[in-house]
């Protein structure tokens, strides 16, 4: 059996505990360091690069708290936060270790050990460090994405598994002119990660035209993709191209595609298959080059099977799919991502800093977030707007306290969202002296997405 290509350092006061691991590591590691004075830390990490250490929990100040362990826990992750620590105590004490892991050891070893978990725990330990590097190195190369650009869909904010898978996709296709399609449920993201697609593509000098189906009727769906000629119809008193037209060498980006009538899927479907429009009025084919991105929140597939969606249509829109995951299934990603709304409010509306008080950031991570990212923007917002003092507490965030079995929130959290809404579409509108163009800018929305929650809302 090969060696593992990994360096370790042990600390222990016990020198019998060092020789005896020493002798039995250094078969299958090919580096094993040895200290029984934890004071050389410092100077043994300055010199070394280290992919483990096994630190003890308890030296000479006393012999169960665990103290000391704590101590040079935190000083091991100050130097270097990325080392990967294990934690051994000959006292069985579970509720020690498990505090060191919460402090941010990354496992932790009972003495005294049987040789063959000692090693398999090791490994084990070894290879999470590992793949957290990876995935460390992969948020690297996916820092492109989140710089500022096309506000207000110009940053990923994620650091968790699943918006890591999404992100590697995400650079995996970019380059490429595959047609791609973001499931997601209302309020993941979609049109950030068709943004991001666009940027890192080979037509990010071009233009991104976002369409919102929902919000274009089937009488005006062929006039606003496809464009029209002059006299098409009563109200056509010039030559317009479609969306398609305008998005000719970019990107064309067909939110909410679940929403389209089958008569609707099938002359979308001509379009992508033949690759030109036709205006109305006209019978001359125009040629488009563009890439597609489509996006929805409904069930395509079931959709197919019960006669709703085409299924030459899914094909032809799908060659790659990206699932986004509900904010739920996201819970460590809350804290960057309302830290990153904060910063955007504060300076919005141009005020001092706020933060998270403690407990507010553990009600936040307990909520369940029916209206994932957006619901958790609107939030923010609300409470930057309403709160009087810099540290924001949990009665500042109005959520829904009750669930159903199932784990969805009550009506109470949609009324909350619905409400948060509403007043902040009544702000913004006011703000611009009722310019729509304007506040859907300022809001993220189209001036027709912004007309239908005018009338929702009877603003």
């Amino acid at each position: 059996m090969s060696k593992l290509d990994s360096k370790l350092l042990i600390v222990d006061d016990d020198q019998d505990v060092l020789l005896a691991a020493k002798l039995f590591l250094k078969q299958h590691i090919k580096v094993v360091h040895t200290d029984n004075e934890p004071n050389n830390i410092p100077m043994l990490l300055k010199n070394e690069s280290y992919d483990m250490i096994l630190l003890d929990m308890n030296f000479s100040r006393d012999a169960t708290s665990g103290k000391e362990g704590f101590h040079w826990l935190n000083k091991i992750l100050e130097i270097d936060p990325a080392i990967a620590v294990l934690l051994i105590t000959a006292y069985g004490d579970i509720e020690l270790a498990v505090q060191g892991i919460k402090e941010g050891a990354t496992n932790f070893m009972l003495k005294p050990w049987d040789n063959k978990k000692l090693l398999a725990t090791i490994t084990a330990t070894l290879e999470a460090h590992k793949s957290k590097k990876e995935l460390q190195d992969m948020r690297s190369k996916q820092k492109f994405l989140m710089e500022q650009g096309d506000q207000p869909y110009s940053h990923i904010v994620g650091q968790s598994k699943p918006m890591l898978d999404v992100m590697n996709t995400v650079q995996k296709v970019a380059v490429t002119d595959a047609n791609v399609l973001i499931l997601g449920e209302n309020g993941t993201g979609k049109e950030v990660i068709a943004r991001a697609l666009h940027r890192a593509s080979k037509r990010k000098n071009e233009v991104f035209i976002s369409v919102d189906l929902g919000a274009i009727s089937e009488t005006l769906f062929e006039s606003e993709l496809f464009g029209y000629k002059k006299g098409a119809f009563t109200d056509a008193k010039e030559d317009r191209p479609g969306r398609f037209e305008a998005a000719n060498k970019g990107t064309i980006f067909l939110d909410e595609i679940g929403n389209l009538s089958l008569s609707l899927q099938s002359k979308l479907l001509s379009v992508l298959q033949n690759r030109n429009v036709v205006r109305l009025g006209s019978v001359k084919e125009i040629p488009v080059d563009v890439r597609l991105i489509c996006a929805t929140n409904m069930p395509l597939y079931q959709m197919v099977e019960e006669g709703k969606f085409r299924q030459d249509l899914l094909y032809r829109i799908n060659t790659v799919e990206i699932n986004l995951p509900p904010l739920r299934e996201r819970q460590e990603d809350i804290p960057p991502l309302v830290n990153h709304f904060l910063e955007i409010y504060c300076k919005k509306y141009k005020m001092p800093n706020k933060r998270l008080h403690t407990n507010t950031l553990k009600r936040l991570e307990k909520h369940h977030w029916p209206g994932n990212i957006r619901e958790l923007q609107h939030a923010v917002e609300r409470a930057v707007i309403m709160s009087e003092s810099n540290t924001l507490q949990p009665n500042d965030f109005f959520l829904s306290t009750q669930q159903d079995k199932s784990g969805k929130a009550d009506a109470g959290a949609a009324h909350n969202l619905e409400a948060t809404e509403k007043m902040l579409i009544r702000k913004v509108v006011d703000k611009h002296g009722g310019n729509i163009s304007k506040a859907a800018k300022e809001l993220g929305i189209t001036r027709a997405s912004l007309y239908r929650r005018i009338e929702k809302y009877e603003l």
